[in-house]
């Protein structure tokens, strides 16, 4: 996808998703990470350009996010279709959200370690990735954690637990098993892809 297309489609994502969203407070505690990342691709798409494959992911990923702070995660439409559709007893949108949380930070890490040749060997690379998202979740759990403490009953809607005591472990492990999958299904493709990258910038 090519980054400016992605950028116009984000921004309208993000204007429909901050003109009513269902709490603004947490549309903004969701939508910040877009906010903070996107800025920096962009003024880092000419110098370190990343995979289209990757931006791709990234403009996913920034989609879920949007969409979850438009409604709020134990909200969002789609997290009801499931739950009719599996039987469940809870929205498990933000479960989706976490499971990107670990299948697109995984190939972002990816990149930036064999790019700069920072790891020799397979396994240890592997092993590596997933500490990475591991460290992001449990980074993530604690910025929650942060926030629930200092806007109280009003970070019910950010943290999206509905009642779940063990959603914190839930979720770190959805995170885990999105990298598993990414690296699992992707792999290859993305290492195509920086082949491709990297012929271009000979």
């Amino acid at each position: 996808m090519q980054f400016s297309a992605g950028s116009a489609l984000l921004a309208i994502l993000l204007l429909w998703s901050g003109w009513a969203p269902f709490d603004r407070t947490t549309w903004l505690l969701e939508i910040f990470p877009v906010l903070l990342v996107w800025p920096l691709l962009w003024r880092c798409r000419q110098s370190y350009p990343l995979t289209r494959l990757l931006y791709s992911l990234i403009l996913c990923h920034a989609a879920v996010l949007i969409l979850g702070g438009a409604y709020s995660y134990a909200r969002v439409p789609l997290g009801f279709w499931l739950m009719e559709w599996f039987a469940l007893d809870r929205n498990p949108y933000d479960k989706i959200g976490h499971l990107m949380q670990g299948f697109v930070p995984v190939l972002a890490a990816r990149e930036i370690l064999l790019r700069g040749g920072y790891v020799q060997g397979k396994k240890m690379l592997q092993f590596l990735l997933l500490c990475i998202v591991l460290a992001i979740s449990a980074a993530y759990e604690l910025i929650e954690w942060a926030a629930a403490v200092m806007l109280g009953q009003g970070a019910d809607e950010f943290l999206g637990t509905q009642g779940y005591a063990w959603d914190t472990q839930a979720d770190m492990a959805f995170a885990l098993l999105g990298a598993v999958l990414a690296l699992l299904l992707l792999s290859r493709w993305h290492d195509r892809q920086l082949c491709q990258l990297a012929s271009a910038d000979v």
